[in-house]
């Protein structure tokens, strides 16, 4: 079978996957679109380690712009939107985006890879140890800045909307919890935006990237995956309400620390 058809018939199950966990457990799909990608494009492209990261985690922020703004939609319908909290988390949300994203571009592959893999084990050890605290002071203005700044930045160096990282920071700072979901839906689209930007920006010249490619952003997946996504998340919301969706995140999480070590070690 042709390369191209068997990458983009993937993508559209990734993006079946994609959506349905997105829906049940509210986890950003970078954390199964960088990797899956990644090896898409490997073994099917052609691609190297070197050169693959920058195009999957582009087109994997590529994805988040279309799924970001439903999801933002449907928060600030519930209200769960407090304009002081994400005006200045996005401020710095942007900021770092833009950084992260620069500097994923001009790092190693190979370094990238074991960053991303490094950061997704921290993650999914979270969801399944990490409890919601509170500190004793709440969030200044400057505080919810310095929080989005970084939140956006590593955000951008993996692909990913930023979710996990960020309502668990904004928890701690005595954000209320919906507030925080809702801010870090917004503050996901925000990353996309401006994350995906600096990567059509700084892989405009780049020789090594697919065809049909927008800088890094590599095109015909990012379709592939938001044609099937947007549409499974509203199933995979209803059957979050009827599974033990503690146990599905734990195992989720197993699963990303295993495929996280196969990156480390190397094995395709």
């Amino acid at each position: 079978m042709d390369p191209f058809v068997v990458i983009i018939v993937s993508c559209l199950i990734l993006g079946s996957v994609v959506g349905i966990l997105a829906g049940m457990l509210g986890i950003g799909g970078g954390l199964i679109i960088v990797p899956a990608l990644s090896y898409l494009l490997i073994h099917f492209m052609g691609m190297t380690t070197e050169t693959v990261m920058p195009v999957a985690i582009a087109t994997s922020l590529s994805t988040i712009i279309f799924t970001g703004m439903s999801s933002a939609l449907a928060h600030y319908k519930l209200g769960n939107i407090q304009r002081r909290v994400v005006l200045y988390t996005g401020l710095g949300i942007a900021v770092g985006a833009i950084i992260g994203a620069q500097v994923a571009s001009h790092i190693s592959g190979e370094l990238l890879k074991d960053i991303f893999a490094v950061l997704v084990i921290l993650i999914a050890l979270q969801m399944i140890f990490g409890k919601q605290k509170a500190s004793e002071n709440e969030a200044s203005n400057g505080t919810l800045s310095v929080v989005g700044g970084g939140a956006g930045l590593l955000s951008a160096l993996m692909g990913i909307g930023g979710g996990a990282l960020l309502v668990p920071a904004l928890v701690w700072f005595r954000v209320n919890v919906r507030a925080a979901i809702g801010c870090a839906a917004f503050c996901g689209l925000v990353i996309a935006v401006f994350g995906t930007t600096s990567f059509v920006i700084a892989g405009w010249n780049a020789i090594d990237v697919p065809e049909h490619s927008l800088g890094y952003v590599y095109l015909p997946a990012t379709a592939g995956i938001v044609a099937t996504s947007m549409f499974t998340a509203n199933i995979g919301a209803k059957l979050g309400q009827r599974v033990n969706v503690r146990i599905l995140k734990a195992m989720l999480a197993c699963l990303l620390v295993l495929v996280s070590i196969r990156m480390i070690l190397g094995i395709e």
